[in-house]
């Protein structure tokens, strides 16, 4: 029987003991598939959510969807291709791990082109698969996309050249899909052999080779009597099908082929070592750390990895015994010397003494360098009142000029200031965040502000700092979050609770600066969760009530983005959020009316209890008003926010 898709994939996960030559090959691939559990997890959600609300019977995530249109799931023919690849990786893994070490030619040969398959058509099925059909979040788009870019490489390795070969069998497996009947024993070889394989211009004996191979391992995947005989019968005369003619499909197979093939040449001919290489991602590491295990990562790939519930390492699958991630030194220091000794960008975009301009050209920094070192110099300087009047004067070249910003990093002052955060000095403290934050507009500082292990000497500003001080660090830590790797790093960090106090009690330029902070970092998934349980809603809500403060703008924008995550979304209403939201359609503002029905239509969806509160409270008289009067966004929210109320009660 077969299994569903993510019990195949966690199967997939305890796969292990594989033959010495394959061990690697391995071993990646079922690392890549285990990455897959958290969108097969979305979708088993998104599956039960729609039977539930609908009044459908669930069905599996296996074969047995149907493809109906109907259906809630119309986009199952995708689906059944994911299951089909999973299988055949199942299979594969299975023969690896039995095929002995010294494996004559002819069999290493076919495992290897297999592997070189399997990671080919993964990829592909991945590239096309419908995520808005079944919701899936942000956050596990990005590991997919992260699983792709590792599938990509690896196909980049085992060579292109069976690339046309590919795009063709996977078009005749691709066909078999359409059509819905029992597994039969039948092997697709025995079809294909009889056809007339010259209309793709495949005559050569490799691709039936290929086609023979190919076929053995996915037999079990969906083949059938009825289906290769759809596949014979456009072999044999295309005009019964409706399928592509044969230049069509060449010219079609060609740009597949071409596509792929630019996409795994970007990367430059220069080799980079596979010890620099993040495990995870395959890039370049720009933060390389270490994690309990003793393997290296790159910080935000594995952090995100942790994120997600992983008490794992990635590369050994062993637990790990602490979640303590320390740099590596030693590897980054060995990188930026590689990367300068090749003549190739460094990880943090730099530059020496230029700035890239948006054309691709430079700019030549210009400014009073030797001045600036002697400042730099003085941060290190033994005297206090030196180091308090070249904090000072740094902090306002660094406001006044992004070619002051160049020079000032690049004499090495970012390490010097940060170490300045810890000083007891107040003042000494204020110009330091200060001055950080003003080198951080330049878009290449903010990397080495990273690199200096800025954010928790921050966070400690923000905490404990004069109230300025807090109010710049909150915006310092907007900045460095505008870069996206950075706000998984800042949301581990404790950030989004001092960010959430300051929410709270701060000035108004205070609670301005964090609120904007905290929708920076809520982009992320897993910083929602943590907003929440650091206790946000509180003064969100306090902001909705009372409007003198002018923040209802600030707290709609963080509850819209709030919203989507499901955890939070209960934390919402618990919170007493919906009247306040009602009561925002009837007599806010016009934007404030959108953002509230934007709101309120992400609480509703898939969940009756909202939508029953909604109805309750007597939102159908003012969304109706929104319909007719309200923005263009607004009137799309309302409407559907309507519609959801008009299925619920229909179905009472």
């Amino acid at each position: 029987m077969d299994l569903p898709l993510l019990d195949l994939v966690r199967e997939i996960g305890r796969i292990g003991d594989f033959a010495a030559d394959f061990k690697r090959d391995c071993a990646d691939l079922v690392r890549r598939i285990s990455l897959l559990s958290h969108l097969l997890e979305e979708i088993r959600d998104f599956k039960h959510s729609s039977s539930s609300s609908s009044g459908v019977k669930s069905a599996s995530t296996s074969s047995s969807f149907s493809s109906s249109s109907s259906s809630p799931f119309s986009c199952l023919i995708e689906l059944r291709e994911l299951q089909a690849v999973l299988e055949a990786a199942n299979r594969l893994l299975l023969l690896g791990r039995s095929i002995g070490n010294g494996s004559v030619g002819s069999a290493m040969k076919r495992i290897t082109f297999l592997f070189q398959y399997v990671t080919w058509h993964l990829e592909k099925v991945l590239g096309d698969f419908p995520y808005d059909c079944f919701e899936i979040s942000d956050e596990v788009r990005e590991q997919v996309e992260l699983v792709r870019a590792q599938l990509r490489r690896a196909t980049a390795r085992n060579g292109s050249l069976n690339l046309k070969g590919f795009a063709v069998i996977s078009w005749i497996f691709s066909q078999t899909l359409h059509i819905r009947t029992e597994d039969d024993s039948l092997v697709l070889t025995e079809v294909v052999g009889n056809c007339k394989i010259e209309k793709l211009g495949m005559v050569n004996h490799d691709f039936q080779e290929m086609v023979d191979m190919v076929a053995e391992l996915y037999v079990k995947s969906g083949t059938t009597v009825e289906r290769t005989k759809y596949v014979l019968d456009w072999f044999n005369n295309p005009a019964l099908s409706n399928v592509p003619k044969t230049s069509e499909f060449d010219k079609e197979t060609d740009n597949s082929v071409n596509k792929s093939l630019e996409e795994i040449k970007k990367p430059d001919s220069l080799t980079i070592p596979d010890d620099f290489r993040c495990p995870i991602s395959l890039e370049l590491m720009r933060d390389p750390i270490i994690v309990a295990t003793g393997q290296t990562y790159e910080r935000s790939f594995i952090q995100r990895w942790i994120d997600c519930g992983n008490q794992t390492c990635p590369k050994t699958q062993q637990k790990l015994e602490n979640l303590t991630l320390t740099t590596n030194y030693v590897l980054r220091s060995l990188i930026m010397q590689w990367c300068e000794a090749h003549r190739i960008e460094q990880p943090l975009g730099l530059a020496s003494g230029r700035i890239r301009k948006s054309d691709g050209s430079f700019h030549e920094v210009s400014g009073d360098s030797a001045a600036i070192n002697a400042l730099v110099r003085k941060l290190s300087s033994p005297s206090i009142d030196e180091q308090r009047t070249a904090i000072s004067e740094i902090r306002l070249l660094a406001k006044r000029s992004t070619d002051n910003r160049v020079l000032i990093a690049e004499t090495g002052a970012i390490p010097l200031l940060v170490n300045l955060l810890a000083k007891d000095d107040l003042q000494m403290q204020e110009n330091a965040v200060t001055a950080i934050l003003n080198l951080s507009i330049y878009e290449s500082n903010k990397g080495l502000i990273m690199l200096a292990g800025a954010v928790p000497p921050i966070v400690e500003v923000l905490r404990r700092g004069s109230m300025e001080a807090r109010e710049n660090a909150a915006a310092t830590l907007f900045s460095l979050s505008l870069i996206d790797e950075n706000k998984i790093i800042i949301g581990a960090s404790g950030a989004i609770k001092a960010l959430v106090e300051l929410l709270n009690t701060g000035s108004i330029r205070g609670k301005k600066d964090a609120a904007t902070a905290l929708f920076n970092l809520c982009i992320y998934h897993e910083n929602k969760g943590r907003a929440v349980r650091a206790g946000i809603l509180v003064p969100l809500m306090n902001m909705l009530i009372d409007t003198s403060n002018g923040m209802v703008d600030e707290a709609l924008t963080i509850l819209s983005v709030l919203a989507n995550s499901k955890e939070c979304k209960a934390a919402i209403v618990k919170a007493n959020a919906i009247p306040v939201l009602i009561d925002l359609i009837r007599t806010g503002l016009p934007r404030n009316k959108e953002n509230a029905a934007a709101i309120l239509l992400s609480l509703c969806k898939k969940d009756r209890e909202n939508l029953a509160c909604i109805g309750r409270l007597g939102a159908v008289i003012p969304l109706t008003e929104l319909v007719r009067s309200g923005t263009d966004r607004a009137k799309r929210k309302a409407t559907s926010v309507l519609e959801h109320l008009n299925r619920s009660q229909q179905q009472v």
